[in-house]
């Protein structure tokens, strides 16, 4: 979907630092590197960046295999130094001006957030023991607990929440003394506020960053935590590139890389997000499409003038009237209804039906119905119906999926 990528020159520290790897060999002696994608990459790995300095780190421990994360579109796999996410999540935490002083106090981290992340995390620490559901499995380091067991937070059991809210004053108290700073899936933390009420324990902050957040989500979050409640993006390649303060501006954290912005024709000024880093030392990545859509201020490609990440480029809407994006949708569903919690929109031919969950399970009134079936069906082009659900399930990757077709 984007236009043809044109070969560019990148600057001295990116072309030194790649000259040696094979990938990328030919296009560091000419300094001319084109746009290059996650299928780019799968043609020739690891090959591609075996030198004997990455596999001696291999061997060593210092680097490791990994896999990106995939919730609707395609993983890759990664060679990085161990913790190597976690450690530009803490580079963020330390420097952010609103939650900084957080993490100078050494306040624990509990994660709120998909299952896989926190069998992930169990995994790692097989060799403690126990069983992969033991409190021990599932500190990453000694500062970070992950509390998540199920899929589909929506179908948490009471017992569960019981757990989870034990566990959170278990840590706060023996850790933080009485002190907790709140990572979390957006829709995650969501549901635990909704069924834990009063009795979760107010954080210090709070970070999303795993999935795209609708403004309603944030919204309640921002209600019913009394803190700093900022956005980390960022990726499992790359690490953390962006954080937004509390009132959702976005400012770059960007040491060791540099941005471009691609146009997407076709659509209401979006771009993608192209990122050249040289972070990784193992895997150094170079005008590399992330696959991120953003929104600028002024529609241009200035990436100074982002203003909010807008979703996948794969999970982009094209109907013959238009192109949308998940946040596009988001503003819709926004201005239409505060009350909107989780929605999903099937597309069937030049049907849609938009299906939709609300905080407080009731169905919104004719009038609003309405309103979001016409609004919708203006922005993509879609005849669409609107139905309220007491359920939607989340994807098998523990994230919710805005478009089924």
């Amino acid at each position: 979907m984007m236009e043809a990528p044109v070969a560019r020159p990148l600057s001295p520290a990116f072309v030194e630092a790649t000259r040696a790897i094979p990938f990328y060999r030919e296009q560091a002696v000419a300094n001319s590197f084109p746009v290059i994608t996650k299928a780019d990459l799968a043609q020739s790995f690891p090959e591609s960046f075996l030198t004997p300095q990455v596999e001696q780190a291999l061997e060593s421990g210092a680097a490791q295999y990994v896999w990106s994360t995939g919730t609707n579109h395609a993983r890759m796999q990664l060679i990085r130094p161990p913790l190597f996410l976690l450690r530009t999540y803490y580079a963020v935490w330390q420097d952010h001006p609103d939650i900084g002083d957080t993490f100078a106090a050494g306040v624990p981290r509990i994660s709120v957030t998909t299952r896989l992340a926190t069998d992930h995390v169990a995994r790692v620490n097989e060799s403690k023991g126990g069983e992969p559901t033991d409190i021990a499995r599932r500190w990453l380091d000694d500062r970070t607990f992950y509390i998540n067991q199920d899929l589909d937070p929506a179908l948490w059991t009471p017992a569960a929440v019981e757990r989870m809210l034990a566990e959170i004053d278990t840590v706060r108290s023996e850790k933080g003394d009485g002190r907790y700073h709140l990572d979390c899936s957006s829709y995650h933390a969501a549901y635990l506020l909704r069924a834990g009420g009063t009795r979760l324990a107010q954080p210090v902050s709070a970070i999303h960053g795993y999935e795209f957040t609708p403004r309603n989500v944030r919204r309640f979050l921002e209600e019913h935590l009394d803190c700093p409640v900022v956005e980390l993006f960022g990726s499992t390649e790359l690490g953390y590139l962006y954080y937004g303060d509390t009132q959702g501006r976005y400012h770059p954290h960007l040491e060791h890389m540099e941005v471009e912005l691609q146009p997407i024709p076709g659509t209401r000024g979006i771009h993608n997000l192209i990122v050249s880093s040289i972070r990784n030392p193992f895997m150094p990545l170079l005008r590399y499409n992330t696959g991120d859509c953003v929104h600028t201020s002024d529609g241009s490609a200035d990436p100074r003038r982002i203003v909010r990440f807008c979703g996948r480029e794969k999970e982009l809407l094209v109907t013959d009237t238009a192109i949308t994006s998940q946040a596009e949708l988001d503003d819709v569903v926004a201005n239409v209804s505060p009350r909107v919690f989780v929605y999903q929109l099937r597309v069937e031919g030049g049907d849609g039906r938009l299906a939709y969950t609300t905080f407080d399970e009731t169905a919104l009134d004719a009038d609003e119905t309405t309103a979001l079936a016409a609004s919708a069906a203006q922005l993509t082009g879609l005849s669409v119906t609107v139905e309220h659900r007491r359920h939607i399930p989340i994807g098998k990757s523990g994230k919710y999926a805005w478009l089924e077709r």
